[in-house]
């Protein structure tokens, strides 16, 4: 599943904020805008999806779709949740072609801090300067 997710991930980093990325199996701890989503299998397993994302990378997504070039706090947590709801939706998309398709939940926005949450498996992408943590934990078994 991690792999659907960060296909998509790869997917936005290229096409919405056309940047080059590499991927390490770190997480960094500096402070994120950290959103999640949980979403649901056809076969009943319930898993929690974070995007994390430093104020940089955040602040591109903001520029983007907004065209504001410094955003508050505020602003950027919307975008935190904007880009967790696309990424994991197009992962949702990709993942109906698979043995494992899901469905999506409501977005929420969880803090801006460290990633200090338990995962099962995480990665880091990272563009240029930036940070995007995907991270997934089980929540039922």
């Amino acid at each position: 599943m991690i792999s659907t997710i960060v296909t998509a991930a790869e997917h936005f980093c290229v096409h919405q904020i056309q940047t080059d990325y590499t991927i390490k199996q770190t997480i960094s701890q500096m402070s994120m805008f950290i959103a999640y989503i949980d979403i649901d299998t056809h076969s009943h397993q319930k898993y929690r999806v974070y995007i994390a994302s430093d104020k940089n990378f955040i602040q591109k997504v903001a520029t983007l779709f907004l065209e504001e070039e410094s955003c508050d706090d505020e602003t950027l947590m919307d975008m935190a949740l904007e880009t967790t709801n696309l990424i994991v939706g197009s992962a949702k998309v990709l993942a109906e072609a698979s043995t494992t398709p899901y469905t999506i939940n409501t977005p929420c926005f969880e803090k801006i801090g460290t990633f200090d949450f338990e995962y099962d498996t995480a990665v880091t992408i990272f563009t240029e300067t930036d940070e995007l943590i995907v991270a997934i934990k089980a929540l039922n078994g």
